[in-house]
């Protein structure tokens, strides 16, 4: 007789369920786009901080701040939830915290620096802690053939989600700065909170937590810190894991920047109006659509790996070309090339960490690539801001380009397991 933990994780996931994970990426990102791409960034620059002359370091200095608190989380929540705590309940903690901080940055006004950086810091804390939880469903819901092609849609679903939002946004956002503008402007944070709030909610109705569920307890706290601890030890017996996330913390720094920054280098350096900044982005995210789910389609077919450093390349390619550029219109070809970078990047990075882990582990190790992932950006946009402040944003972009080269090289080094149903140690062992 089966337990009913063996039971749970048996049964497949329907096209509902499915769907509803997928949703929830096109609800996240209308947080992300207008938040921390497109609104809030110019908004923080040009009006909350216009007055100081690090408004980019203070800028880059409140995204590290913030990834700095889930580097230190990510991997003590996944193995809390691991162990049983339920990914969902942390999932919609994290989630509403991020709704609660985007609504409060809808009240930050003209030299509130200090409102204005917490608010930011606090809402990305939710939005980036959330996605441990929410990238641990992804080996529940798939089977390991369709990893990259699940992957890839919920990206698509999420860029889908992205041109929703700006397509909203835009009428409010295009009048830029001018003060009978601000109120319109602003009202874009609290459109992407109700868009957040709204399609985030199929998940927490719909997809089942696949773990005996359990009253969350402080020696769940003990148990976390224990499984850590397991976990580090067992590392030398992961090299191949090992590898990959060193590879994932020089790559995901740049790419992580280059989004944090490219609106404020689209101001600064190119001079492009809000309206202009609003379109180059709907043209990244439909491309961003293509890129996810396409090249979703070709890891499955050719190999995570090799895609992943397709996509790399073209990273890098963008950052030389991007140094540069002149040219509004040669920065929006630069677009529709970042954006199917930035959709197979992202994808195929979690779809081929997927495969490298053992099952059991998977939330725990979910953890420790977020950890990776987040501990990176600690870095990136602080030395990003420092650099753009105190000598120029076009020497900062060949920094990030830097950063891709090292990335890439170490990828080489991963060897991507053979295909099989099952988790084989062996496999991930150098």
């Amino acid at each position: 007789m089966s337990d009913p933990q063996t039971a749970l994780l048996s049964l497949p996931a329907s096209r509902r369920q499915i769907f509803a994970w997928s949703l929830f990426d096109f609800a996240n990102t209308a947080f992300y786009v207008v938040i921390l791409t497109v609104g809030y960034p110019l908004y923080f620059k040009h009006v909350v901080a216009a007055s100081h002359h690090q408004a980019d370091f203070l800028w880059g200095l409140s995204f590290s701040i913030s990834m700095l608190c889930v580097a230190l989380l990510s991997p003590i929540l996944g193995a809390v939830a691991d162990y049983g705590a339920g990914k969902k309940r942390f999932l919609f903690l994290f989630t509403y915290l991020c709704i609660a901080a985007t609504i409060g940055t809808f009240f930050v006004e003209a030299d509130m620096v200090l409102m204005g950086m917490l608010f930011v810091i606090l809402a990305n804390i939710g939005f980036e802690a959330g996605l441990v939880f929410y990238d641990a469903f992804l080996p529940e819901i798939t089977t390991e053939r369709s990893l990259g092609r699940v992957s890839g849609y919920g990206f698509a679903m999420g860029y889908i989600g992205s041109l929703v939002t700006l397509a909203v946004s835009f009428p409010l956002l295009k009048g830029g700065f001018a003060t009978e503008n601000l109120l319109s402007y602003r009202l874009t944070f609290l459109i992407a909170a109700g868009l957040f709030a709204i399609f985030s909610a199929p998940l927490f109705l719909f997809l089942p937590d696949r773990q005996l569920r359990e009253r969350f307890r402080l020696r769940l706290v003990g148990a976390g810190f224990q499984r850590l601890k397991s976990t580090f030890a067992e590392f030398q017996h992961y090299r191949n894991v090992a590898r990959f996330l060193l590879s994932y913390f020089i790559y995901i720094d740049a790419v992580n920047t280059i989004i944090v920054f490219s609106t404020i280098f689209a101001s600064e350096t190119l001079k492009m109006e809000p309206a202009e900044i609003v379109i180059f982005f709907a043209v990244v995210q439909t491309s961003a659509i293509l890129g996810s789910a396409i090249f979703g389609i070709l890891a499955d077919k050719f190999g995570q790996k090799r895609i992943l450093t397709v996509s790399l390349l073209m990273w890098l390619l963008i950052t030389l070309i991007a140094y540069f550029t002149e040219s509004k219109t040669v920065f929006y070809l630069l677009g529709i090339l970042a954006g199917v970078a930035m959709g197979s990047s992202q994808s195929t990075s979690r779809s081929l960490f997927s495969l490298l882990i053992p099952p059991e582990k998977k939330t725990e190790f979910f953890g420790f690539y977020s950890f990776f992932g987040k501990a990176s950006a600690i870095l990136g946009p602080a030395l990003f801001g420092f650099v753009s402040s105190y000598v120029n944003q076009r020497v900062a972009i060949l920094s990030v380009g830097l950063l891709l080269l090292v990335g890439v090289l170490l990828l080489g080094r991963v060897s991507e397991p053979v295909r099989s149903n099952t988790f084989k140690e062996p496999l991930l062992k150098s």
